[in-house]
């Protein structure tokens, strides 16, 4: 019998999900790893050349660590769930004239939920990810998620979505670890190639990281269903025109393909009449904000103003907001203008480094 119980790990083959597996592994728990193929390239129309975590190799990687450590490992194929979902999700919110967020519906309903009926049918009684966050158990019996000690590689923005449930048997191995320091462990482990490997930025099922590419495949007929649309000011005038609503997204400066004599920004998107409204970073500055499909973490509720630190990008260092639930929405007031509110992203409302909860912007 293990020291700890058995847990399954989530197995990306890359070096956190890796060290993580490890760590638990000598913290004497049964460890049963599990790769999960999301998707591929010849369904999503990408590059022929497989990379990141659904690629063979990360597969492989992950297996021969598994097999090196003594403890099994499977694969799990669920890319009719998450194309279903999360790829479907995905083109739907571009052509409503939205900003997806793949990442954070993927933890939510496809990864963690895989991960736990496979753990039921596994006997394992918790489940691991290889995510830079926090995870404890407060005295109002809920569990909440922190922020991890890596500032530049903290993970908690995405899991704002994962249920109480789902949260009551998840760990976090590498939440009190930087990056440098998951590094060393895996070249102390004797796994410099692992050590080594890059990070990857992108979107898993849009590798080469050119959305509109993956759009029009996706998408038959997209650019003649679509077309060209106009460029207008906030004032209605126009001044150009774009190629089709669901290539551009809100705050875009680059490859708008007009020139005003100073910089223009995407301000708003109208996907009914096919235009794009461009405007100075000035009319894209806003103070209030509204916030839908709302998760909350560390309270049941928000019934009165709450101080916040308000996350409206993955990279966004946050802005002071007040925030108050509003039924089914959140309200958020910033206490400054912020810029470049997208619609369809995700707002994630902190409390110090705790994480309060979130929801998609409207």
């Amino acid at each position: 019998m293990s020291k700890h119980g058995r847990i399954l790990v989530a197995m990306s083959g890359g070096v956190d999900s890796s060290v993580a597996a490890v760590m638990l592994h000598e913290q004497g728990y049964e460890v049963i790893g599990l790769t999960m193929k999301t998707w591929d390239y010849a369904s999503s129309g990408g590059s022929s050349k497989e990379t990141g975590c659904c690629s063979l190799d990360s597969i492989n990687d992950a297996r021969a660590l598994a097999v090196g450590y003594g403890f099994p490992h499977y694969i799990l194929d669920i890319r009719n769930e998450f194309g279903d979902f999360v790829i479907d999700n995905f083109v739907d919110e571009y052509l409503a004239g939205r900003t997806p967020n793949p990442c954070v519906l993927c933890n939510t309903h496809i990864k963690w939920e895989a991960l736990l009926k496979r753990a039921d049918k596994l006997d394992c009684e918790f489940i691991a990810t290889g995510h830079y966050a926090n995870i404890r158990l407060q005295d109002n019996g809920r569990y909440v998620i922190s922020k991890g000690k890596d500032a530049n590689k903290d993970q908690s923005y995405v899991l704002w979505g994962v249920s109480q449930k789902n949260l009551a048997r998840t760990k976090f191995p590498l939440g009190s670890f930087s990056k440098p320091e998951i590094r060393q462990m895996a070249l102390d482990m004797g796994q410099i190639e692992l050590a080594g490997k890059s990070e990857s930025y992108e979107i898993c099922f849009v590798p080469d990281n050119d959305y509109r590419s993956f759009l029009r495949h996706k998408v038959e007929d997209l650019d003649e269903r679509i077309g060209q649309g106009n460029f207008v000011l906030t004032n209605g005038t126009v001044v150009g025109k774009h190629q089709g609503y669901p290539f551009y997204t809100i705050g875009q400066r680059k490859g708008l393909g007009v020139a005003l004599g100073h910089p223009m920004f995407v301000t708003h998107i109208d996907p009914k009449t096919n235009t794009v409204v461009l405007g100075t970073a000035d009319e894209l500055e806003r103070k209030q904000a509204w916030v839908r499909n709302l998760n909350l973490i560390k309270y049941e509720t928000i019934n009165e103003p709450l101080e916040a630190i308000t996350k409206i990008r993955y990279k966004d260092a946050g802005a002071q907001s007040s925030i108050l639930q509003m039924g089914e929405h959140m309200k958020v007031d910033f206490h400054h203008n912020v810029s470049g509110i997208a619609p369809g992203q995700s707002a994630v409302f902190y409390e110090g480094d705790d994480l309060l909860g979130g929801g998609f912007l409207m």
